[in-house]
């Protein structure tokens, strides 16, 4: 028997423990042709042993004969890897914290603070420098990898890599898909009838064209939703289309579904949900709360730490391949080495796929996976007032870029203002001065 074909794949931010497991469990259940290394990295001692520890006691119990390497320095890591994939967070739970508490002392309320409004602000100016390093090191050690990027602010970063060093890096989030499958259990079809197309920003994707079997599905989309409003069943659509009612309300005006649902979209548009007024509740505090997204996300932490401890059983549904990593990397890999072409979304530069937009901006649109790489799929369709609200939000993307490249506070505070978030530049000044004293950046 031919000795199998070896792969390196190099995870950065393996701390993310959740995303590890699930990334493991893919690699082993379905190596492909490949024997394969992960290689795992994160600055911390502590977490990088629990990945390992996780790692190995899952490719113990699979029989798999992948290698698990480890180390503190990518460095150490990077040269021969054929893939690398980042998910760090930098400040970790307690920065991403005060990116929202800090603003709230200043009358603004974000349901997550991760992508957009001045928490993104304010993960960028520490995310994009470090993201950057992480860039340099992969043209330095491995200039011929792949390169994915799960990180947020996704369209910052991606941007700012892409317009900084050139290099192809690809954005991934399973905002999408996960918006396709609320769409198909509303509907009541199989996911896999549905199919959409769309473009946007990560976290605020238009998606203008949905069809099942073929058949445009809006208007029954919309027929549904006013059924339940008028029967008074409304609360049934938030387990259905992602906590909402925006959404679904700016379906009817703009045409389009916005993915991946109000606890991202209204981060976008916050004119309509001034101070986080929510229909009659507060964004971020009674509901949509952030505080419980962080405790919940520190309860996983410490369930996938106890397992890789071996203080509980490994998770079974990881190990059976009907749990997978959501954004599929394991399966897009394999269509990146057989040239399978399947369509998957993806976070990549315009580059004339849909018109009427520059080329440089970076879109979360549906692509071609090819034995060249990501290749957008052309829209030609796409309704003129998504294109006006997309390129709305990229000029603000593109300020944050210049200011997180930078280091500059002015340049902080521009974004902030640019995003429409206060209307008192001195209030929004000493704002961000508080933001970047807590996280210790020294901004110029």
């Amino acid at each position: 028997m031919a000795a199998k074909e070896k792969r390196k794949l190099v995870l950065i931010g393996a701390g993310s423990a959740s995303f590890c497991e699930a990334l493991c469990g893919d690699l082993m259940i379905h190596p492909g042709r490949f024997a394969w290394e992960l290689a795992l990295c994160d600055i911390r001692q502590e977490a990088l042993d629990a990945a390992m520890g996780l790692a190995k006691r899952m490719a113990a119990l699979t029989g798999t004969d992948m290698v698990v390497t480890g180390s503190t320095d990518r460095r150490d890591l990077l040269p021969g890897a054929d893939y690398v994939v980042t998910t760090i967070a930098v400040g970790g739970r307690r920065g991403w914290e005060q990116d929202v508490f800090i603003p709230r002392k200043y009358g603004i309320n974000q349901p997550v603070g991760d992508t957009a409004m001045p928490g993104g602000v304010s993960r960028a100016m520490r995310m994009v420098p470090a993201m950057l390093d992480i860039c340099r090191d992969v043209e330095t050690y491995c200039p011929k990898a792949h390169f994915f990027n799960y990180s947020n602010p996704m369209a910052v970063i991606c941007r700012a890599l892409r317009r900084e060093t050139g290099f192809p890096v690809i954005g991934l989030c399973h905002g999408v898909p996960g918006t396709e499958e609320a769409l198909a259990e509303f509907l009541g079809v199989e996911v896999g009838r549905l199919h959409t197309r769309g473009q946007g920003l990560n976290h605020c994707t238009f998606l203008h064209d949905i069809r099942v079997d073929g058949q445009d599905v809006k208007p029954q989309i919309l027929e549904k939703y006013d059924r339940m409003m008028a029967d008074g069943s409304y609360e049934d659509i938030h387990s259905h289309v992602r906590d909402g009612r925006l959404c679904a309300d700016l379906f009817r005006s703009l045409g389009a579904f916005i993915a991946p649902g109000d606890r991202h979209i209204t981060e976008f548009f916050t004119e309509l949900v001034p101070g986080g007024r929510y229909f009659g509740a507060t964004l971020g505090k009674d509901i949509i709360s952030f505080e419980d997204a962080i405790t919940n996300g520190e309860k996983r932490y410490q369930r996938v730490m106890r397992r890789a401890r071996g203080e509980e059983p490994l998770d079974a549904e990881r190990l059976s391949g009907r749990d997978g990593e959501t954004e599929k990397l394991v399966s897009m890999i394999h269509d990146l080495e057989d040239d399978k072409r399947t369509l998957y979304w993806a976070n990549v530069p315009n580059q004339g796929a849909v018109a009427g937009l520059p080329d440089h901006y970076l879109l979360e649109m549906p692509c071609v996976a090819t034995a060249t790489g990501f290749t957008p799929i052309r829209q030609n369709d796409v309704p003129a007032h998504l294109l006006a609200l997309t390129s709305r939000f990229h000029a603000w993307v593109d300020v944050t870029v210049d200011a997180a490249v930078r280091g500059s506070r002015d340049g902080m505070i521009e974004a902030v203002m640019m995003g429409g978030y206060m209307t008192n530049q001195d209030e929004a000044a000493r704002m961000c001065d508080e933001m970047l004293a807590y996280h210790g950046i020294q901004a110029k």
